[in-house]
């Protein structure tokens, strides 16, 4: 018989067939999709997603065993793959001359040997269930064959020797530069060209403007919504924003998300998705408190899937909050052509990702 972990809001209600939503964007719970059998085929956290030229969906997980979870629309298994990424945390895959590769990102995070059956928040804990080590980006065919691996910043004179280097996202320009941002590490956006040589770096905590700091840079995507001037959007999660840049790491503009711990950006068509593991409540990030925003074209939160409607009074957002309905830490998603989205969760229990499907 099929065993099908479930993540459980703080609801405690059953999600199954519940539409979330409002107006034109609302959607149609699955959280039966990717139907998998915990005792085969086991996952951890749900990192993140991406989806190739044939319309596969590729999510990585930290599960030491599953790495790479590979399904189709339907959820049914095409292909499981991995034990090199135990930290796997970050995923883009990029046609390159009519060839589909792979960008994974590793954070660094691995389990521990000593772990003492308890602590789980102890970061700096030698006794924690996972503790650091430096991350890394690989390069892979779309069947994961290794073609190369980009380590820390100190091996090309970017980084000091103490300074952290735990990757959390990439994104991939058209010339096939490479934009890496080190959330979890010294929060930097390293740039590296195609064959992986180091450019330039931008971002960190120091700067005599905040404005070009990031503070937990998570995620990191290519707008290219303006063909005539493509731009780069991070997330500075810790401050509850996203970030613009020019491709040069020069900054543009900050979009405020109020309440919102928000995630890599995800854009399609006009508009741009984010996943958000927090909600802010009285000063501080609470458990269990992830949603959905959808952004439009002027970068304004238009929808939120499992939050309070979004609210403007005099062109400011409102402090965004969820409704505790649907999820618990949302992390990670990717949208198909028919508008589908696809969402995995930290901390939800082991449970496999959800389908959100337009009304």
């Amino acid at each position: 018989m099929l065993k099908q972990k479930i993540a459980i809001p703080k609801s405690s209600n059953n999600c199954h067939g519940k539409i979330i939503g409002t107006d034109k964007y609302q959607y149609s719970i699955d959280t039966h999709w990717g139907k998998l059998d915990e005792q085969q085929i086991a996952v951890e956290n749900c990192h993140a997603f991406a989806i190739d030229s044939l319309g596969r969906i590729f999510m990585v997980t930290d599960h030491p065993d599953n790495n790479i979870v590979v399904y189709d629309k339907e959820g049914n298994l095409i292909d499981v793959w991995g034990r090199e990424y135990p930290g796997a945390h970050g995923i883009k895959i990029v046609s390159e001359q009519g060839q589909d590769y792979i960008y994974l990102v590793d954070s660094g995070w691995i389990l521990n040997r000593n772990w003492d059956g308890v602590s789980t928040d102890e970061w700096d804990s030698p006794t924690n269930k996972v503790i650091a080590q430096s991350g890394f980006v690989a390069k892979l065919t779309i069947d994961g064959k290794l073609i190369y691996t980009i380590g820390h910043p100190q091996t090309v004179g970017a980084y000091q020797p103490d300074m952290p280097f735990r990757p959390t996202d990439v994104a991939i320009a058209a010339n096939g530069d490479i934009y890496i941002t080190d959330g979890y590490g010294s929060d930097y956006v390293l740039r590296y060209n195609s064959k992986g040589q180091y450019q330039e770096k931008w971002g960190g905590h120091d700067n005599q403007d905040p404005d070009h700091n990031l503070i937990n840079a998570h995620g990191i995507e290519l707008d290219n919504r303006d063909k005539a001037n493509p731009k780069l959007i991070v997330s500075s999660r810790a401050e509850q924003c996203l970030k613009q840049f020019t491709l040069a790491g020069e900054y543009l503009a900050t979009i405020a998300t109020p309440g919102a711990w928000i995630h890599a950006p995800v854009i399609v068509g006009s508009l741009m998705y984010s996943a958000v593991c927090w909600s802010h409540i009285d000063g501080s990030n609470v458990d269990g408190s992830g949603f959905i925003c959808i952004f439009d074209t002027d970068n304004q939160v238009i929808a939120t899937l499992g939050g309070e409607p979004p609210s403007y009074i005099d062109g400011k957002l409102q402090p965004l909050v969820t409704d505790w309905s649907v999820f618990t830490h949302c992390h990670g998603l990717c949208v198909d052509d028919e508008g589908n989205i696809y969402v995995g969760q930290w901390r939800a229990n082991g449970s496999y990702p959800m389908k959100l499907t337009p009304v």
